[in-house]
C-alpha cells in the first residue's frame, strides 16, 4: 500500500510538472526573444536562446515611448478600480449574506443574471453614462464602468454565508453597529477571499483594453495596453520594442501575485467560535 501511495505521488507530481513547463513555456520565449535583435526573431530554425543578447529592444522602448506616463495611467487605472472593487464587494456580499429579507433573495438572482449578458451589450449605455457625468476622455471613465463585478459580490458573498451568525449576535449584544461589526469582525475573516479578489481585480483592470479603448482619446492618457497597440502599425510591426514591452506590462502582475499569494498561504481564517 505504501509503494502503490508513493508511486501515485510520483505520477501525480510528474504530471504536474509537465503541465506547468507547458504553461510557462511561452512566456519563457517571449522573455528570451526580447533580448534578441530584430533579425534573429524570424530565423529559421528557431532557437530558444538568443545567439548575440541584445536589450537594444528595452532601450528602444523607453526612448521611444512615454512608458512612465502610461504605466502611471494604467496604475492609476488599476488601484482606484481594485480598492472600490474590493470595498462594493465585501459591503455588498456582506449584506446579501447576513440580511434577510423576502426581496433580497431575487434580487440577488437579477444581479447573478447579469453575469449572462456579454460585456458588448452593456457598452453602449455605460458608455452613455460616462458622457453623460462628463467622464469621457478622463481617467476614471475606464474606472467607473468595472468597479462592479458580480464574480467578487457573489465569492464574498459565499463566505460570509460559511461565518456563523452567533459572532454578529455576540457582537451586537456587546453593543456593537452594523459598521462596526463589519469592519472589527467580518473584514479581518475574509483576508483570503480579498487577496483572491485583489489578484483577479489587479489582473483584470491591469490587462484592460475596451474600456480604456472607449473612454480615452488622449494619447497622454493612454494605458500601456493602448501604447502596446500603437506599436502595431499598418504596414509594420515593431517587434523588438513590441516584446520588450509586453515584457514590461508583466512585472508589476507577477509582483501583486507574488504578494497576495504570500498572504493567502500564511492566512488562517477562523470563525472565532469554539467548537
Amino acid at each position: 500500500m505504501v509503494k502503490a501511495s508513493n508511486r501515485t505521488i510520483i505520477i501525480k507530481s510528474i504530471v504536474a510538472i509537465i503541465f506547468a513547463l507547458i504553461w510557462v513555456f511561452p512566456v519563457v520565449w517571449l522573455l528570451l526573444s526580447s533580448f534578441k535583435p530584430g533579425s534573429e526573431l524570424f530565423t529559421y530554425p528557431l532557437t530558444l536562446f538568443p545567439k548575440d543578447w541584445s536589450a537594444d529592444g528595452y532601450v528602444s522602448t523607453f526612448q521611444r515611448y512615454n512608458i512612465l506616463q502610461s504605466t502611471y495611467n494604467t496604475a492609476f487605472i488599476t488601484i482606484f478600480a481594485t480598492i472600490i472593487t474590493l470595498v462594493i464587494s465585501c459591503m455588498c456580499g456582506f449584506a446579501l449574506a447576513k440580511y434577510h429579507y423576502k426581496w433580497l433573495s431575487a434580487f440577488f438572482m437579477c444581479m447573478l443574471a447579469t453575469t449572462m449578458l456579454p460585456t458588448e451589450v452593456i457598452m453602449s449605455p455605460s458608455f452613455t453614462v460616462i458622457l453623460n457625468l462628463g467622464l469621457y476622455n478622463s481617467l476614471w471613465g475606464a474606472i467607473i464602468p468595472t468597479v462592479g463585478t458580480m464574480t467578487g459580490v457573489f465569492l464574498m458573498r459565499q463566505f460570509f454565508i460559511s461565518v456563523p451568525n452567533e459572532l454578529l449576535e455576540a457582537a451586537r449584544i456587546d453593543g456593537a453597529n452594523e459598521g462596526r461589526s463589519f469592519l472589527q469582525i467580518m473584514v479581518p475573516l475574509c483576508r483570503s477571499q480579498i487577496a483572491i479578489l485583489a489578484i483577479f481585480s489587479f489582473r483584470w483592470r491591469w490587462n484592460d483594453y475596451i474600456w480604456p479603448l472607449l473612454a480615452l482619446t488622449d494619447p497622454t492618457k493612454y494605458t500601456m495596453q493602448l501604447q502596446l497597440r500603437t506599436l502595431s502599425g499598418a504596414e509594420s510591426v515593431d517587434w523588438s520594442a513590441l516584446l520588450s514591452f509586453s515584457v514590461i506590462t508583466m512585472i508589476p502582475v507577477l509582483v501583486v501575485f507574488i504578494i497576495f499569494n504570500r498572504q493567502i498561504m500564511s492566512s488562517e481564517v477562523s470563525s472565532g467560535v469554539k467548537g
